[in-house]
């Protein structure tokens, strides 16, 4: 079986959040099971030089859009055996950032019409296009309105993910006609709120969509999730899959990661050494037996930061713990934490940045991983915490609630500690149960150990994908 994946972003190429963590491991664990896989995506200015002289070129054609006619170069990569296709266009991918311009609808339904007329001139003739998320989403009714007719593509079937519903990709309707040459038949395929939806189209023309998770497939069922499609998805039935991601567990082994100041495994101590060595690069008090909670996420809304915010100067001051808050994004909580850092300098910092080794560290340094997400699809995070053995303390939504488990004392079963409301101590309260057993050895080396031997690989999920495959293509 012969696949592709379409994606706007793939690790270790460009990455700006969790989606490029999915392709760029998935396609791994398919392909050791026997799965030809392929990757194509767009070729931005911001992959660095050593990939970009990595690139070999392939070919070049015209793409067509409306009356334009756009370049576009085909540049090949084969990293572990898997071909990574770049699409080549400095007018729509020469740019710093990967979104959040103007005319992010015609750059992406350029990319959208350039896959499929890459795989055609490159012969990689797929069983099952893969697109993801709404960068990806007219590829399903491009196939279906302009391509079934060429017996290359007549066999193709479409498999949707959604990695997070609140990005559409909502434009104006009469694009679709001024640059895609699609006609109002397709109206209410798209149509939304007298726009175009690029991830409406994404489901309502795909043969199977999945999600991330198995509680984030209910969830945008629910108008409180749905953003306006839960009609729409609700009606899909068995055609809508929940799926848990996993991560690449040898590039994120703390028995093996370069990244990190000391290598473990089950050894607690030479885990304590890594929470030495931060509190040392912080400039925070070294305190080897004070519980150190670490948040690494993105600044923003759907992240729960306005619970940490309520009760932060709170627990800072009565509560013997510390905080490290590392990432980007709204400037009003990048503000915050950094004042809140300079209030409390013994116990609290604020690492406005990201940077991949350093977040390592602070996975591998902590005790506890709040992530106490308004929701999250998945959630790429709490996976990592796990594998480097910091005990998640999260909000119970989405993959959140289908990967962390609150922890048992009475059964010893459990790998974190989980809060259902919305609510500021609802999560305190969270934060100090976990805080009560970090300070009882017993329970909570059962804990530690729920959390090591957890299986965050994407083999299981892998096969979930592949028997979604086998059911597309034998429809």
């Amino acid at each position: 079986m012969k696949v592709l994946f379409a994606a706007a972003e793939v690790v270790p190429f460009i990455k700006t959040g969790g989606l490029a963590d999915v392709i760029g491991s998935l396609p791994k664990a398919l392909h050791q099971e026997g799965i030809e896989v392929a990757v194509i995506l767009p070729k931005y200015r911001g992959i660095s030089e050593e990939y970009r002289d990595s690139m070999t070129y392939v070919s070049e054609i015209v793409v067509q859009m409306g009356w334009r006619n756009q370049y576009c170069g085909i540049e090949v990569i084969i990293q572990d055996g898997i071909p990574i296709y770049f699409i080549d266009n400095e007018y729509y991918f020469g740019r710093d950032a990967v979104y959040g311009y103007m005319d992010d609808g015609e750059r992406f339904a350029f990319f959208n019409r350039a896959v499929l007329e890459v795989i055609g001139e490159v012969g990689f003739q797929a069983d099952v296009l893969h697109c993801h998320d709404w960068h990806t989403a007219m590829i399903p009714l491009l196939l279906q309105a302009q391509y079934r007719h060429d017996p290359f593509y007549s066999h193709m079937r479409t498999v949707f993910t959604i990695h997070n519903l609140l990005y559409q990709g909502i434009f104006p309707y009469e694009m679709l006609g001024e640059l895609l040459e699609l006609d109002n038949q397709y109206y209410l395929g798209v149509e939304y709120f007298g726009q175009a939806s690029f991830m409406k189209a994404g489901i309502q023309f795909s043969d199977h969509v999945t999600t991330v998770s198995p509680t984030y497939a209910k969830e945008i069922q629910t108008s409180q999730y749905g953003y306006g499609l839960e009609g729409l998805l609700t009606s899909l039935g068995d055609k809508l899959t929940g799926i848990v991601n996993g991560i690449d567990t040898q590039s994120y082994n703390p028995a093996n990661d370069p990244n990190i100041y000391s290598n473990y495994q089950l050894d607690f101590d030479l885990k304590r050494e890594n929470k030495i060595e931060l509190q040392k690069e912080l400039n925070l008090p070294i305190a080897p037996k004070v519980p150190l909670i670490v948040m690494v996420t993105r600044l923003v809304d759907s992240k729960g930061l306005e619970l940490v915010i309520r009760i932060l100067d709170e627990m800072l001051y009565y509560d013997d713990v510390q905080l490290v808050v590392m990432g980007t994004g709204d400037p009003y909580y990048e503000r915050w934490f950094k004042e809140a850092a300079q209030r409390y300098p013994l116990k609290c910092a604020a690492l406005i940045t990201f940077n991949e080794g350093l977040a390592r560290k602070c996975y591998a340094a902590s005790d506890l991983f709040l992530m106490p997400s308004k929701f999250e699809p998945c959630g790429i995070s709490q996976l990592l915490a796990l594998r480097y053995g910091s005990i998640p303390v999260v909000r119970e939504t989405g993959g959140l609630n289908d990967t962390v488990h609150a922890y048992n004392e009475f059964t010893g079963e459990g790998n974190g500690f989980t809060f259902s409301a919305y609510n500021a101590h609802d999560m305190m309260h969270t934060i100090r149960r976990a805080v009560s057993f970090y300070h009882k050895p017993e329970p909570w080396g059962r804990i530690m150990k729920n959390a090591f031997h957890g299986d965050y690989s994407w083999n299981v999920s892998a096969r979930e994908y592949i028997t979604i495959y086998e059911q597309v293509t034998s429809q």
